[in-house]
């Protein structure tokens, strides 16, 4: 019987080749040669890949018998991973691989500021002697804040809290339970601005976090304070950080990462490296070698496993191993229903119960819960969440999680629930179901409101009390915005009871109207939730 073919599209440590072992007939390829990468495609089971070589919908189509796509990384912009779901073929990264390098690159940048050591540099090797002209700041008993508290974050914390620094932070998807744990203090966006002397940011990119840290922020903070960027490019605002730098409000930058990569004439980043005050790296995060290593054998080991059909960690878009074909589809629905559950939730989470009612029971459906907690966690920490990582992060942050099967749906074959208990003594549950031949994703309930709405990108939940002309108010400043609904559910009670709206929107909706919008209708819940392809 011949060899599975894993095809290696560009050069990845011996280290990578040596996991993989003698199973396999391992081919190279230039990835970047388009010709050549389809011609080679024709006959592998799997892809090893860098950041160079882009796997889209034209290269899976011709890639027959592809299996596996294999990132020895943690991005994904090179991979349509769409696609790949569509062709049925399995998507893998690296998601732990630089977490290491990323913590002690964003301590580097703190250090660098702190000294000015590049400053320092270029004027020695200039051949000036210049001691007076860099006098810097000892980081003993400086506060440190940290704006994301997930691995890397934690990662950093350590680390400080060496130099004898005070180490506070902001996440509001952590516990103060998980924070004590990690000698942190928690504080809100505002109040660690204001006391922070070095501010870095461990966030995902998402509509909420673009843009985070902007000119308000930078008014709040010391003149005398830092911030740093190692996490990605647009969670600071750029143009408000050139001001800010240029105006005194802070003391320095240090940067990795930028909305444009690499910065171009004319981008809000380009600017900001003729600063004397600004430290910059060409994105480094994850360039060690030791980096690199973890990666490419964490994703040899991945590729062995899926071609052996067992269960994949790393896995992006499936889960790998032997699932039954009447639960796949909910694997989808369960992951978007985490989504919107960390979408709706008001303060951290302490347990969840992942509850699968129906004709679901019968079968095993244990990848449900793997589903879930990787949708509540995909918009809330900054690594990559897979079916392995996302039971640890819930480890982590002392959640307590469960599984409960019923073979009990009144009104449809299968309904999965989430519910779940927040650390401010509030319960959250969030329903959805599979309809129609087609199996259409459909939200069916939000706590005690029941409705039934196709699960789209865009959606606004409302909370408020119900009484004539709400619809007119909210519909109107939408409108007037060139906001479209393209949908909408209307649930309440009881008259004069809440109300609870849910509107499908054509696209994203600015903080500004959103608030805008709360305030007229007096609401008690406003939350705009994005939905990530999954």
């Amino acid at each position: 019987m011949p060899k599975p073919v894993v095809l290696i599209a560009e050069v990845l440590s011996p280290a990578t080749i040596e996991a993989l072992g003698p199973d396999f007939d391992v081919r190279d390829v230039d990835g970047t040669d388009r010709e050549a990468l389809f011609a080679s495609l024709a006959e592998a089971d799997a892809v090893l890949i860098r950041s160079a070589t882009r796997i889209d919908e034209e290269a899976l189509a011709h890639a027959p018998k592809l299996k596996v796509v294999a990132r020895a990384g943690v991005g994904l912009d090179n991979v349509d991973i769409k696609a790949a779901t569509a062709a049925g073929v399995m998507v893998v990264n690296a998601p732990t691989s630089n977490i290491v390098s990323a913590a002690e690159l964003t301590v580097g940048h703190i250090l660098s500021l702190a000294r000015r050591i590049p400053a320092a540099h270029a004027s020695l090797a200039a051949g000036q002697w210049k001691r007076s002209s860099f006098t810097g700041a000892e980081l003993f008993e400086k506060t440190v804040g940290i704006v994301g508290l997930g691995r890397i974050g934690a990662l950093v914390a350590a680390r400080l809290a060496a130099f004898d620094m005070r180490v506070v932070a902001y996440d509001p998807y952590v516990t103060s339970a998980r924070a004590q744990q990690l000698g942190v203090q928690l504080l809100s966006l505002d109040e660690l601005v204001a006391e922070a002397d070095f501010l870095t940011i461990h966030m995902p990119k998402t509509p909420e976090t673009t843009g985070m840290i902007g000119a308000e922020q930078f008014a709040a903070m010391k003149p005398t304070a830092f911030v740093v960027n190692v996490a990605r490019g647009g969670l600071i605002d750029e143009e408000a950080l050139h001001e800010a730098l240029v105006a005194g409000e802070i003391a320095g930058a240090g940067l990795d990462v930028f909305t444009s990569e690499p910065p171009a004439e004319g981008g809000s980043a380009r600017p900001l490296l003729d600063l004397p005050n600004v430290v910059v790296t060409p994105h480094l995060g994850a360039s060690t070698e030791e980096a690199q290593e973890k990666a490419g054998v964490s994703v040899a080991k991945s590729v062995r496993l899926a071609l052996g059909g067992d269960l994949v960690p790393d896995a992006v878009n499936v889960a790998g191993g032997v699932i039954d074909p009447y639960v796949r589809p909910g694997i989808s629905l369960v992951e978007k229903l985490g989504q919107i559950f960390a979408s709706l939730a008001t303060s951290p989470l302490t347990s969840l119960d992942v509850e699968v009612h129906g004709e679901l029971n019968d079968y095993d459906v244990s990848v449900l819960k793997l589903a879930a907690l990787k949708g509540v966690f995909t918009n809330i920490v900054s690594e990559t969440v897979s079916y392995v990582n996302a039971p640890l992060l819930a480890e982590q942050r002392g959640i307590a999680v469960r599984l409960l099967k019923d073979d009990v749906s009144d009104e449809y074959r299968n309904v999965i629930t989430l519910t779940g208990a927040l650390s401010d003594g509030s319960q959250l549950s969030v329903s959805g179901t599979l309809t129609g031949p087609k199996q259409a994703e459909k939200l069916v309930g939000i706590n005690d409101h029941t409705l039934e709405l196709p699960i789209e990108k865009h959606h606004v939940v409302m909370l408020y009390t119900d009484r004539p002309g709400i619809v007119a108010v909210y519909g109107q400043k939408f409108g007037e915005a060139g906001i479209n609904i393209a949908g909408m559910q209307i649930a309440r009670q009881a008259a004069g009871a809440q109300a609870l709206s849910v509107l499908t929107l054509d696209s994203p909706v600015s903080e500004e109207l959103l608030e805008d919008v709360s305030a007229a209708i007096d609401a008690d819940l406003f939350r705009q939730i994005e939905i990530t392809e999954v």
